[in-house]
């Protein structure tokens, strides 16, 4: 594992216990809204074999279980174990049963090619700098046909909100994120990872380099969010 990869892993195993709580609270609540509307986009059955990358807490996961009332088979990968300890806990308490948990990275899927209906990943792409080869293995998981659907953080392009955005995301942000999490390093990356994320054009471009066809993407809430949507020929 090299040094940029090990800082990442460390930096969501700190800040796991808070991490929900400051998701609702940085996003005014709107992530929720945003996981709902990824999952739709990827139109699943139920039956279906979905995984879900950088599963951090398991919201992903457990959205793609209730809106498929528990009919899929759903696994769920992340490499930070501090973040799965917490997605357990909360499959335990909502005693869902067809959610697996595993410890592995994007890079390295353990898995077999052609096996899943859809592959999500919501707001850990920007994390992995070899993003290319991280497309080219979801491809390679995913049934032909398959769906991929990327949520991530983006910056507005332009006008007023751009610079009220940049101002809450690079001052006010991290001073909320490091005291309730007392960790001023994780809030510091989280704004400069997201300015450093290619524009939504780019990305789809890179998503279709990668093999994907009828890639399209949906800007969210004044562009902080933006849903990508990609299948696999």
């Amino acid at each position: 594992m090299n040094n940029e990869l090990d800082f990442v892993k460390d930096m969501f195993d700190r800040i796991a216990p808070k991490y929900d709580f400051l998701n609702r609270l940085l996003s005014l609540r709107q992530d929720t809204v945003w996981r709902t509307q990824m999952v739709k986009a990827a139109t699943l059955q139920n039956g279906s074999r979905v995984l879900d990358v950088a599963c951090g807490t398991c919201d992903v996961a457990l959205e793609i279980s209730s809106q498929l009332n528990e009919q899929a088979h759903i696994f769920g990968l992340d490499f930070s174990f501090g973040m799965l300890k917490l997605g357990k806990h909360k499959l335990l308490h909502k005693r869902r049963k067809n959610i697996a948990l595993l410890t592995a990275d994007a890079l390295h899927l353990p898995f077999q090619q052609h096996l899943f209906d859809a592959v999500f990943i919501a707001f850990g792409i920007r994390n992995i700098m070899n993003r290319q080869r991280a497309l080219t293995a979801f491809l390679t998981v995913l049934k032909g046909g398959g769906r991929l659907a990327v949520l991530e953080l983006t910056t507005p392009e332009k006008g007023i909100f751009r610079s009220l955005y940049l101002l809450y995301f690079q001052k006010i942000l991290p001073i909320i994120g490091s005291f309730f999490s007392k960790d001023l390093k994780a809030y510091t990356y989280l704004p400069d990872s997201v300015l450093n994320f290619p524009s939504p054009v780019d990305f789809s471009k890179l998503m279709q380099q990668a093999g994907f066809e009828n890639v399209r993407f949906k800007q969210m809430t004044f562009g902080i969010v933006t849903l990508f949507v990609g299948t696999k020929p």
